[in-house]
């Protein structure tokens, strides 16, 4: 059997890293990456596959830096190319990136079977562009591998169960990739108290009066705690372009998968714009503050480990200190499977002519 996995961005990498371990255990099945080049990452050297243990890609596209039609076209083609070329049993892709809708295009319409890892995700909100690729990569997938029960609801609710796919809960392949890196995560984070922080989703950075009101909390919150902020060179140019205030906020450059489990271990609770963030804040039990106005992992707001606060200033310091002094914590409870997601998807791929 073999297997094309299509990825684009780093933190795609690191799924897609717990996933072909596993397949590397069966001999059976012989796995093909092809990295579209979507997010340039400096990080993304041959260390970073060395350590994270994650095979090289055979195929780089090199496509970035375009509109989102433009660069889903320049996917689309390369990838078909490639198809063409390898001839593979399924294509896997992952997530909700550009990639993961250029792959999926690219393989149903070389009627190949397509399996999608974090399918039946939903923030319900359709100006999102993220939304709009999990919705039609779910709608052209053969195997729907679902991180939770809510996202298996959302494709009930859907109608999925008049379509020919199949829906699976593995579970979600973070879990598995944190229990994994926690053992090599070197500890870089400091030793006194400090709230974990990331700030990158164009629809705050790129808004100017939430951008400030953001920072506006943050500087407020600096005033108790240290902050660490790793920040993306792009974002840190606009704030530099707005002048917004950075006092007491440590900004640093952003930070390695590995540094991010360090300072996952030790911080006292995260402030966020990132969807995988908000569930690795969880899988290392601590209370996250989310930096959107809606959440495609519903189930960490109803846990209560997880607040949805916007960009009101006020919200986030408010919720921050209601963090600080519960006499209750939440409970981190199994809401993501047991961390052998990558495990079941490639038994459940080899398997499924047999199902």
């Amino acid at each position: 059997m073999k297997i094309v996995t299509i990825v684009g961005a780093r933190p795609q990498f690191v799924k897609a890293a717990v996933v072909s371990r596993a397949i590397q255990k069966n001999p059976k099945i012989e796995e093909i990456i092809v990295h579209t080049g979507q997010h340039y990452d400096a990080n993304m050297s041959d260390i970073f596959f060395e350590e994270m243990k994650i095979p090289k890609p055979k195929y780089n596209l090199g496509v970035s830096g375009l509109s989102h039609g433009a660069m889903t076209g320049e996917m689309l083609k390369g990838i078909e190319e490639i198809l063409i070329n390898e001839q593979p049993d399924w294509v896997l892709v992952y997530g909700d990136t550009n990639s993961t809708l250029a792959g999926a295009l690219a393989a149903s319409k070389l009627h190949i079977k397509i399996a999608h890892v974090e399918a039946g995700l939903r923030s319900f909100n359709m100006r999102m562009p993220e939304e709009v690729n999990r919705i039609l990569t779910d709608r052209i997938s053969t195997i729907l591998f679902c991180p939770t029960d809510t996202a298996v609801a959302n494709l009930k609710k859907e109608g999925y169960a008049n379509i020919n796919a199949k829906v699976v809960n593995v579970g979600d392949v973070m879990l598995d990739a944190a229990n994994f890196y926690a053992e090599f995560a070197p500890n870089t984070a400091p030793p006194t108290p400090f709230v974990l922080a990331t700030l990158h989703r164009a629809e705050n950075t790129d808004d100017e009066k939430r951008l400030k009101s953001i920072f506006h909390a943050l500087r407020e919150i600096g005033k108790s705690t240290q902050i660490i902020l790793p920040l993306h060179p792009r974002t840190k140019k606009i704030v530099e372009s707005l002048k917004i205030s950075t006092e007491g906020i440590v900004i640093t450059p952003p930070a390695s998968y590995f540094e991010m489990i360090s300072y996952l271990k030790s911080c006292s609770l995260v402030v966020t714009d990132s969807g995988g963030l908000q569930k690795e804040a969880y899988f290392f039990k601590k209370q996250c503050i989310t930096l959107r106005d809606e959440t495609e992992w519903v189930e960490l707001v109803t846990s209560g480990t997880n607040v949805l606060t916007g960009s009101d200033s006020k919200k986030i310091v408010d919720t921050y200190n209601e963090m600080l002094i519960q006499k209750k914590p939440p409970r981190f409870e199994s809401l993501y499977g047991d961390g052998f997601a990558g495990e079941k998807i490639r038994d459940y791929i080899e398997n499924y002519e047999q199902r």
